[in-house]
């Protein structure tokens, strides 16, 4: 209901389906939503319980969609905490520095400390110890938070939904509005980095109206392209059992 919401009050889409196995609850939501409508741009909300709750691998092989179209939330709520912790280590606004999260979703994600920089400036150019575990300064630290923090907050208030609302609503804004932006969504990464298999995993992609249209190929350094790996085979070890 948080990506309903969000993307609702970002005026993006001209429907929303909502979909949910419990009709009763399904059906209340709709209906709250519809007689808030007045003061929505949304002109048609609806619901049925009809669907694939499935990894994006399945979807796309059931689906029959083109790899470019068939797009999951990935790693780009991952990111966006990575780069809110960063920010409150460096005192630097999040925007003027890159840094991502690739790879599952969870608690294989791989952080790319290599790529790290503020206004391009590396970060591991200037203390070569970032991330690593002789980092004096704990950084790793950073990245664990990034992994925990979903099961603390599911601890404290018994689920999570406003970051991902937020999450889903920017990557359904990039696609509304052509944006091209650059996200670390889930795209078929067999033939890159050494991996062979049918997995999706999340690595920075262009968004836009046609789904996504490419894939930037980050520099990954020895250590980050095995970690990338052992992200796919971990993916690949459930996927095969489907």
């Amino acid at each position: 209901m948080a990506c309903a919401i969000i993307i609702l009050m970002k005026d993006l889409a001209d429907e929303l389906a909502l979909v949910d196995v419990i009709e009763d609850k399904l059906k209340g939501e709709m209906m709250d939503l519809q007689y808030g409508s007045l003061f929505l741009k949304t002109p048609k909300i609806v619901s049925g319980k009809d669907y694939m709750d499935i990894l994006t691998y399945v979807a796309w092989k059931l689906s029959g969609f083109p790899k470019n179209r068939v797009i999951g939330s990935g790693c780009n709520l991952d990111s966006a905490h990575f780069h809110y912790l960063m920010e409150e280590r460096l005192g630097v606004h999040s925007s003027s520095y890159h840094g991502w999260v690739l790879g599952e979703h969870g608690d294989s994600s791989v952080p790319i400390w290599s790529g790290v920089n503020v206004a391009g400036v590396s970060l591991r150019n200037l203390y070569p110890a970032l991330g690593i575990d002789a980092d004096s300064e704990n950084w790793k630290e950073v990245h664990k938070q990034v992994v925990e923090s979903a099961y603390e907050v599911i601890k404290l208030k018994g689920y999570t939904s406003w970051a991902i609302g937020l999450s889903v609503a920017d990557l359904a804004e990039s696609i509304r509005k052509n944006l091209r932006r650059v996200h670390p969504i889930p795209t078929m990464i067999k033939g890159l980095y050494g991996i062979n298999e049918d997995a999706f995993l999340s690595v920075p992609c262009v968004l836009g109206q046609n789904g996504i249209s490419d894939v930037v190929k980050v520099n990954l350094n020895p250590d980050e392209a095995s970690c990338l790996k052992k992200s796919a085979d971990t993916l690949w070890g459930i996927q095969k059992e489907l």
